[in-house]
């Protein structure tokens, strides 16, 4: 029996990792190259614009002030709804305003914009996390989140070529390469977003591909973990969002988060200062790949490491202490190739960090009360995005440098690892199982 029962746990996890994570996968490359293409965009459209670095910080970041304000009510909505119809109706929208960004004629217009593709985005990131959840049982998920979380690596690895390359040889009807970047790039988000409303199944009991005993079997998996967690399920948003241990988790996503986006949007920047002048923008592309490729590489081995040992609070301290020390090394190096070696490390810290992370919330939160306490880390988090690049443009505008703005982006990741060492993990592993089964995270004191 045992034999059997392991049998069948393995069948349906890997059809169902199969069925769902390359998919979503590329819904999440889509995604994270249509939020950071802007970067790409900048080395030529700044110029063509008049926007100064500071300038082009605050329409990077406004992103998330939209995001933010609507990242909670998306995520109830998806949750009611259904995944497919939700997130398949977020990826048209913002398919439509990136398109729409290539016409901008001036910051104002890249203001709303860009504040405008934050409303459209706001609950994707957080609805596919909390879908995982609907799908995987605990002691899988920071593997499945880990293998999602390539996309953010993945988006950049090949949007760093394709974008610059379009910017360098594309100029069809007499339009700039940096406004053809934007539709083309656009464009499968609306194609992809019309396909996830009939691909997504959106729970396992409605599942056509999984066999009746695999559908039993996974819902019985899942309703026993629904059944172990805290009773919280008739909890309001109020006291989900004054449970400390969201209010710290995402004090903790948003001191890492920053570090995230400051590196997407500025890397290309930061490559093209370093390197020798005459270096093309499909040049800069390419070296653009080397960062995202280690890190693409250290947050699925991180991830399965983590799963594997059962261990959660060090996988995620570690690496935004790595992340830091390669800040701080790219900011006081003095050549480009010692300076790239640094920013890789510092990329594969920020990555790491992130596959472990968002196990947690769901250890302590059940269905109804995950769908808001994600989306609120989420949407702390990613005011991040805005406070990163924003800092960091200011900072370059006022010293001539970047090295001020990668210390300040290390001294926020030394932050969110001091934070993690502060919690207190008051269940262990179950060794048997190498997994969390029972695992409660809460402040000192």
């Amino acid at each position: 029996m045992g034999h059997i029962a392991g049998s069948l746990e393995k069948r349906v996890v890997r059809k169902v990792s199969l069925r769902i994570i390359p998919f979503i996968f590329i819904l999440y490359i889509i995604s994270f190259l249509d939020r950071v293409n802007i970067g790409y965009a900048a080395l030529d459209m700044n110029e063509d614009l008049g926007l100064t670095a500071s300038t082009m910080g605050l329409i990077s970041g406004i992103f998330f002030f939209g995001y933010f304000l609507f990242e909670v009510p998306s995520n109830i909505l998806l949750h009611r709804v259904g995944a497919s119809k939700w997130i398949a109706r977020i990826m048209i929208t913002w398919g439509v305003v990136v398109v729409a960004t290539a016409w901008a004629q001036n910051e104002t217009h890249m203001y709303i914009l860009r504040f405008l593709l934050g409303v459209a985005e706001a609950g994707f990131f957080p609805g596919i996390i909390l879908y995982i959840t609907y799908w995987f049982r605990s002691k899988d998920q920071a593997k499945a989140f880990s293998l999602l979380i390539t996309g953010l690596a993945a988006s950049n690895i090949i949007g760093a070529p394709v974008s610059t390359w379009i910017m360098d040889h594309i100029s069809w009807a007499g339009m700039e390469g940096w406004r053809w970047l934007f539709v083309l790039e656009g464009i499968p988000a609306v194609i992809f977003g019309i396909i996830t409303y009939f691909y997504l199944t959106d729970r396992p009991e409605h599942a056509k591909w999984l066999s009746q005993e695999e559908k039993d079997w996974l819902n019985a998996e899942l309703q026993r973990e629904r059944k172990a967690k805290p009773k919280a399920e008739k909890h309001s948003i109020k006291e989900v969002l004054k449970n400390p241990r969201v209010l710290r988790l995402a004090l903790i996503y948003l001191t890492t988060v920053t570090g995230l986006y400051s590196i997407g949007f500025w890397l290309p920047t930061i490559i093209k200062d370093f390197s020798q002048a005459g270096t093309t923008n499909t040049q800069v592309g390419l070296i653009t790949m080397i960062p995202y490729i280690a890190g693409a590489v250290a947050v699925v081995l991180w991830g399965r490491h983590s799963d594997k040992t059962g261990e959660r609070k060090l996988h995620i301290a570690l690496p935004p202490l790595v992340g830091a020390v390669g800040l701080i090394g790219s900011g006081m190096a003095s050549d480009p190739v010692t300076s790239l070696i640094f920013l890789t490390i510092g990329t594969v810290g920020i990555y790491s960090f992130l596959g472990p992370f968002w196990s947690l919330p769901a250890l302590f939160l059940t269905e109804s009360a995950a769908a808001v306490g994600i989306a609120f880390i989420n949407s702390v988090g990613n005011l991040g995005g805005f406070l990163g690049p924003y800092t960091l443009g200011y900072l370059v505008d006022a010293t001539g440098k970047m090295q001020a703005g990668l210390f300040f982006l290390a001294a926020l990741l030394i932050i969110s690892s001091l934070l993690v060492f502060s919690i207190k993990k008051e269940h262990t592993t179950t060794r048997s199982e190498r997994t969390i089964h029972s695992t409660k995270f809460e402040s000192n004191g």
